[in-house]
């Protein structure tokens, strides 16, 4: 299952980790967002020990969102070694997310 990434467990979670982690940042109003929710709970199973998957809930947790300049959701960072690597915007298919996970295990 996702984790769930907040303004308090973000910088030990995300950017501590040394795996590559996947930030779905999303809200519970938000079309989109629910759309790809199930994607990224597939991910985390696929990905289950290899790279860690979450969503960071824009409306409860301000700080996380703030500091990386997310306007528009969902939006998912890609972050490795605490710097983002990629990211995606907007409701995209399975395939995109795995292409850009896999560039980034290598």
């Amino acid at each position: 299952m996702a984790q769930e990434f907040t303004d308090s467990n973000f910088q030990e979670t995300v950017l501590g980790s040394d795996k590559l982690t996947v930030v779905d940042f999303w809200a519970e109003w938000c079309g989109p967002c629910r759309a790809i929710g199930p994607v990224i709970e597939e991910l985390s199973k696929d990905y289950n020990g290899k790279v860690n998957v979450g969503k960071v809930n824009v409306d409860n947790n301000p700080q996380v969102s703030m500091n990386y300049g997310i306007t528009s959701i969902p939006a998912i960072l890609f972050i490795k070694d605490g710097k983002v690597v990629d990211k995606l915007v907007g409701a995209q298919p399975k395939s995109n997310f795995v292409k850009k996970i896999e560039a980034h295990l290598a």
